[in-house]
């Protein structure tokens, strides 16, 4: 397989574990793991390469690409590199307090800030996370789940690994006011929509505007 594909793969599994397992004493395990990776990887580019030295191999697959990590053995190229499971951040898990139920109607804000929390902690994809537990994981434009079998707040490894892989394939971050039109990054502005809503929306914004363009143009020529 090409690097850039090896990477798309193992990506949202190296993620989704490493941050399923942030809350607890992870630090040396996750050590362990990148080592692993690394020796496994080791093993495939020989084997790609048999006739290259691991001088040759080394530079080519391994180097600094994520800016402000000092680890020089970062696997993959610097558009497409696959993220160590060291750089995922312990955070504790907090108890919840007392007999507190979800179901309580009274302890609703107190549900709400700890789901806030829990997705704020997540790191690079939480702009995904938040945006799809404001739209109760549903996709606004079709109305259907945003990623089949995923749930928009994760539970267990494999749902991390789905929103990790829907993040790359499936799902986009959509302007409602364009930035080409002034719109911003605030959240207020996106929304999250399936990669094929995201398509259709574009190309009926091109058919609106092909219809138009000879509307004005027959408005300047009878003026």
């Amino acid at each position: 397989s090409p690097t850039e594909s090896l990477v798309r793969a193992l990506s949202p599994f190296v993620r989704g574990w490493s941050t399923y397992y942030r809350t607890v004493c992870s630090k040396e395990t996750f050590n362990l793991l990148d080592a692993h990776t690394f020796e496994v990887l080791k093993r495939w580019a020989m084997r790609r390469h048999r006739r290259k030295p691991w001088g040759w191999i080394k530079q080519r697959y391994w180097g600094r690409f994520q800016p402000g990590r000092s680890s020089k053995w970062v696997f993959g190229t610097p558009e497409h590199y696959l993220p160590q499971a060291s750089w995922t951040p312990i955070q504790r898990h907090t108890l919840v307090k007392d007999d507190a139920s979800p179901d309580d109607p009274e302890l609703e804000e107190y549900w709400g800030n700890r789901r806030r929390k829990r997705i704020q902690a997540v790191g690079e994809p939480k702009k995904i996370l938040s945006l799809a537990y404001r739209q109760r994981g549903l996709c606004p434009r079709c109305g259907l789940d945003l990623i089949d079998g995923a749930g928009f707040d994760p539970d267990d490894v494999q749902d991390w690994a789905n929103w990790f892989t829907g993040s790359l394939r499936a799902i986009h971050v959509h302007h409602l006011t364009y930035r080409s039109k002034g719109g911003s990054d605030h959240p207020s502005n996106l929304e999250l929509i399936h990669t094929t809503c995201h398509r259709q929306a574009h190309a009926g914004d091109r058919k609106h505007d092909t219809h138009r363009q000879p509307q004005a143009s027959l408005s300047r020529m009878r003026g």
